[in-house]
């Protein structure tokens, strides 16, 4: 699995970053459990993925194929990071 063309901002997105990207549109309506789906479809551990989903919607190719998801996901990225920077910053005043 190399990412190495998601350092390129001009090269497309291959098949299998497009699917996570469907995938990601549509997961919730699936009959599955969201893990065992990724596994299933894309072979890696929950974990791979959302490392390999990170970089997907980082390239600019990414907001060409589903705009709302992509911004979606990053807006949902971007909540978590913020969660947890506040969280850990709480948690060493108390």
């Amino acid at each position: 699995m190399s990412d190495e063309h998601l350092d390129d901002p001009q090269s497309p997105l291959s098949e299998r970053e497009l699917a996570m990207i469907q995938f990601e549109a549509t997961w919730f309506t699936l009959d599955e459990d969201r893990h065992d789906a990724i596994r299933a479809r894309f072979g890696c551990s929950v974990e791979e993925y959302n490392h390999e989903l990170n970089r997907v919607i980082d390239h600019p190719a990414s907001l060409l194929a589903d705009p709302l998801v992509v911004r979606r996901l990053r807006r949902q990225r971007e909540r978590r990071r913020r969660a947890m920077i506040e969280g850990t910053a709480a948690g060493e005043h108390a």
